[in-house]
């Protein structure tokens, strides 16, 4: 079996409901996985800190996952147009993966979700493939083939699958978002297979 690492920060559920449903896209792959992980929270108290490993849901993010992954996909909530400071933190901090290409080569798929139509969805999704394009990384979208991603009238782009949670933060999926994010781990989970 070959890992994708699918590695999220969610405050409200929302990315997480989108990294699991890529999960179970990747899983339905024969000979294909998905390692779910998250990255703890950042504090603007220098004394505080996260537990060591987290409440409930995936488990931390850690070097070896990256060493070991077949693939990324890569999902943060929007932050003013912009991944979320937590998963920035993280990509700040893989300079030694990066001097060792340890991402070269390998496929990556982005994903978000933001709190209204017009939130920074697209924006958010860019930035999030910076780190990725220095680590070396092979971007993948979603193309226009899906019929869903050109009649949906909530979350998906061509830059990756997204959510619009609306103000309230809810976290159930549409049916378009969830097949868009189906597809999406079902893509990146195939590449990564004839890549290998």
């Amino acid at each position: 079996m070959q890992d994708i690492l699918v590695l999220y920060y969610s405050h409200r559920g929302s990315v997480r409901a989108l990294a699991e449903r890529i999960a179970a896209g990747i899983e339905s792959v024969p000979g294909m996985q998905a390692r779910l992980r998250t990255v703890p929270r950042v504090s603007t108290v220098c004394e505080a800190t996260e537990p060591d490993v987290p409440y409930s849901g995936a488990p931390y993010v850690e070097p070896a996952d990256l060493e070991e992954c077949a693939g990324l996909a890569l999902g943060s909530p929007v932050r003013f147009g912009n991944m979320a400071a937590p998963m920035k933190y993280f990509w700040d901090g893989t300079i030694a993966g990066w001097l060792n290409g340890t991402l070269a080569g390998k496929p990556a798929c982005v994903f978000t979700s933001s709190g209204s139509q017009h939130g920074g969805n697209e924006s958010t999704l860019l930035s999030m493939m910076l780190p990725l394009l220095h680590h070396g990384m092979l971007i993948m979208g979603l193309p226009f083939t899906e019929p869903k991603l050109s009649s949906t009238s909530a979350g998906g782009t061509p830059y990756g699958p997204s959510h619009v949670a609306s103000a309230t933060g809810n976290p159930v999926l549409n049916e378009a978002e969830s097949h868009l994010a189906f597809v999406q781990g079902q893509r990146i989970s195939n590449l990564a297979k004839k890549l290998s």
